[in-house]
Order: structure tokens, then sequence, then C-alpha cells
């Protein structure tokens, strides 16, 4: 029987980013006098950062530079960023007995540097660019799905918002919603983890 695949989101999943969000985003919205709150900013989360900047309507000129900023300093700032309870023995055990991949809407240079600062065990780690779309279009997911040569019936697709589910439901595999992530909805998805841990039963 071929392994079973869990592809992971990355914020709200994995790590607890929020706080480092919060300060970037700070950041940037006095600096280009933006005047949009963090929480108008954190709905968004899930979607390519310039996709965000267009929901929020922000002038397309200055995407680049606010981008540019954002990323220099969440960098700058990467200590406030913590790896949520149990992901390194669960990470640690699940290479070992499953396949394993990382689908974020971070960058692709930021997504590896956090990585690498926790020392965490993904080889395939797909991020949206100019000529691949992002969540919840399901192009990252089949990607990774391709270069694990899972089977799709036995592929999951772990994540804490509702475009994470709708990327999942697009590349036709299922979903487990993280409760201990940021979403704040109240819809109630079929499978469902209270912590990382949790997912250790999905594997029988």
């Amino acid at each position: 029987m071929q392994k079973k695949t869990f592809i992971f989101d990355l914020d709200g999943v994995l790590i607890d980013s929020k706080k480092n969000m919060e300060l970037s985003w700070s950041f940037v919205n006095e600096k280009y006098f933006l005047k949009i709150k963090f929480k108008d900013y954190f709905k968004y989360l899930g979607f390519p950062f310039y996709e965000i900047l267009r929901k929020l309507k922000i002038e397309k000129k200055l995407f680049k530079k606010i981008d540019q900023d954002y990323k220099k300093f969440s960098k700058a700032n990467i200590d406030k960023i913590k790896l949520y309870e149990d992901v390194v023995p669960v990470l640690k055990f699940l290479s070992k007995n499953c396949l394993i991949a990382v689908v974020t809407s971070k960058d692709k240079k930021r997504a590896v540097e956090i990585l690498k600062k926790f020392n965490l065990p993904f080889k395939v780690i797909e991020c949206p660019s100019k000529k691949i779309k992002g969540k919840p279009d399901p192009a990252l997911i089949k990607i990774a799905l391709k270069k694990l040569k899972s089977n799709i019936q036995n592929s999951y697709y772990i994540g804490d918002m509702e475009v994470d589910f709708k990327a999942s439901k697009n590349a036709k595999i299922k979903f487990i919603f993280s409760r201990y992530g940021y979403s704040e909805s109240k819809k109630k998805y079929h499978l469902q983890i209270n912590r990382l841990k949790d997912l250790l039963k999905f594997i029988n």
C-alpha cells in the first residue's frame, strides 16, 4: 500500500507567525500611509501577498515597494515566529512513515528560511510565483503531489483558512482543518484537528 501524503500550509498550521505579520504590516501601513488595520489585512491570510493588496484596494504602483519592505521587516523580526506544539516530533515521525510537503502563499525565499530556522524536514516546498498561481488555485498542491509521486486518494492538505479548503477541493484531495490556527470561522469541516499531534490518527 502506498504511503499517505500530508501537505501542510505553513502559517497557522506549523508556525505561529501572527506577531511577525502584525509588526510587518504596521511598518508598511505607517510608511505608505495605507490606513488599513491589521485585522483587515489578516482576514485575507492564505492568499498570495499581491492578491491581498489587490483585495485591500491598494494602488498597484505601490505593490512592489510594499512587498519588499514587508519581507525585509519580516526577516528582521523572524525571532517573533514560533512553532506550534508537537510540530518537531510529529514531522519527524511523518517524514519516516509518510510523504510530506509544504504548500504556502509565502514567497519561496522566506518559506525556506523559516523551515531551515526550525530544521523542519521538508524537501518539497511549493510557493506561488509569476508563473504559478497561489491558493485557491490547485496548481501548487498538484505540483507537490507530482513531485512526491503521491496517490491522490491517500493525500491530505492541512490548512486553517477557507482558501485552504478551496485549494484542496480544487486539487481533489481531502482537507484537514487546523482548529488551532487563525480562522475565526464557525464553519465545521468534515476532518479537523485540535493540535498537530491529532494528525497521527489519519495514518492507519
